[in-house]
């Protein structure tokens, strides 16, 4: 005789708010590890380790047995394999969960004459085609990063980046790297994104700009040399060729503390043709 439909219900697990707890915190983590491997070649690998979990269920249901205990002797070392091949993925997930106010302990703009002084310098670099790379710290401190370069510890402003990035200079080559209204350090060493989808038409300065992305929640502002284009990364990302204003206006929404938005110090500039 068939079972009811209320007899395989009274056998099912009741599902409970731990259980939806549960769920939610298990797909918000494979949903962040997704987020990290996808375009990388860590995600052919993880492909690949798929592919062999469905051969091994496959020789199960077919009865291979040889192939069956192949795949089950090497089946203790896959955890310590899975741990060396993606070891920078983990390292990101774990940053990446750790994004979160509550546990941060970076520093924010909170003034907004750093983001004027910041302007002021991407438009000049831009219009003399210099190129810069600057990275302001969020909520993930940046300290490893600030010890490869050149200790600064001053007030941001426009001729201070001028001075830095300025060719010949001794700093120009590295990053600037911004702890809330100072500058921390200059001729910093980022790490270079290893996005396939990026490497074929990306510089060193713009892979770097992106890299450091990839590990914190930092915002990167680039310059480049070639073109005087602005670029932003974020989050893994970049925008291409942006504006004065969409540079202003994506600090304030990531770094500014709500307050008056005044008459920009690079658009009077710009006005007066200075």
């Amino acid at each position: 005789m068939l079972p009811t439909i209320e007899s395989i219900l009274s056998r099912m697990p009741r599902f409970t708010g731990t259980a939806a707890l549960d769920i939610l915190v298990t797909a918000f983590i494979i949903y962040q590890f997704i987020l990290i491997v996808r375009g990388r070649r860590s995600a052919a690998m993880l492909a690949g380790f798929l592919v062999l979990v469905v051969v091994y269920l496959g020789s199960v249901y077919a009865k291979l047995e040889m192939l069956r205990s192949i795949l089950a002797t090497l089946a203790p070392y896959t955890a310590f394999g899975m741990i060396v091949m993606f070891q920078s993925e983990i390292r990101r997930l774990l940053a990446r969960i750790g994004q979160r106010r509550i546990i941060g302990f970076g520093s924010r703009l909170h003034r907004r004459e750093t983001v004027e002084e910041l302007l002021l310098a991407l438009q000049q670099l831009s219009h003399q085609r210099i190129g810069a790379l600057i990275v302001i710290e969020r909520e993930v401190g940046l300290r490893t990063f600030v010890e490869s370069g050149v200790p600064l510890d001053a007030r941001v402003s426009r001729d201070l980046l001028l001075a830095i990035f300025y060719p010949g200079s001794a700093m120009h080559d590295g990053a600037v790297i911004i702890q809330g209204d100072r500058a921390a350090a200059a001729a910093c060493f980022l790490p270079l994104t290893m996005n396939p989808e990026l490497l074929r038409f990306l510089g060193t300065r713009h892979r770097a700009g992106i890299g450091i992305t990839e590990e914190t929640d930092c915002i990167s502002l680039i310059v480049s040399e070639e073109t005087g284009r602005i670029s932003i990364a974020a989050r893994n990302e970049i925008e291409y060729d942006v504006s004065l204003d969409r540079v202003e206006q994506r600090l304030s929404q990531r770094y500014l503390e709500p307050a008056p938005a005044p008459v920009s110090a690079y658009t009077s500039a710009k006005g007066s043709g200075k």
